[in-house]
């Protein structure tokens, strides 16, 4: 396994992205969270990346964000009832039947359920990528999830750091948006 991300071993995880989770956060941290999300979705589609997302007790919280439903597309949207994904009965198995080594997280909440999985999966031998413009939680929790996967190693990536690792190449990332000519750069990515 080679330092840059790969996308032939990569899965990404689309952890609770729905509405009352994320009226929970600042407008700092919440602005452009979702757009950034489905860029990653569409940029992991086209590079053949494994996509799985989440939903916590939807009867609760809601179901997939609206702004994720069309990038997800047919990819699994399974209800999750552990806030560490790993030990979930359907998520945790639905990762693990990806085949991919590097699991990437991106959702809702940072210092919950997005910690939680991280080191749920490297407790079962995963890389672990967060995709820190990507995740989100309430005040001073965001920046405490961050600090605490990274001290138990997990990769922290932004957005487009993420999105050219997968693409690799000048050619390869022309042809993406090719294959997405309405594409807008999220909110905080300069492509």
């Amino acid at each position: 396994m080679g330092l840059l991300i790969d996308p032939e071993d990569s899965a990404l995880v689309v952890i609770d992205v729905q509405a009352a989770f994320l009226d929970r956060i600042e407008a700092e941290v919440r602005d452009g969270l979702v757009e950034r999300i489905a860029f990653l979705v569409l940029s992991a589609r086209y590079c053949d990346v494994p996509v799985i997302a989440s939903v916590e007790s939807p009867e609760d919280w809601g179901g997939l964000h609206p702004g994720l439903v069309e990038p997800v597309g047919d990819a699994p949207v399974l209800r999750k009832e552990v806030f560490g994904l790993a030990d979930d009965p359907l998520v945790g198995p639905a990762v693990a039947a990806a085949g991919r080594g590097t699991v990437v997280l991106t959702g809702l909440e940072t210092d919950v359920c997005v910690a939680q999985s991280a080191l749920g999966l490297l407790d079962r031998g995963h890389r672990v990528v967060v995709v820190e413009d990507a995740v989100g939680s309430p005040g001073r929790a965001h920046a405490a999830g961050l600090d605490r996967m990274r001290r138990a190693g997990v990769i922290p990536v932004v957005a487009k750091q993420l999105h050219y690792e997968w693409m690799r190449s000048v050619a390869r990332s022309r042809a993406f948006h090719a294959a997405h000519p309405d594409l807008r750069q999220p909110p905080g990515v300069v492509l």
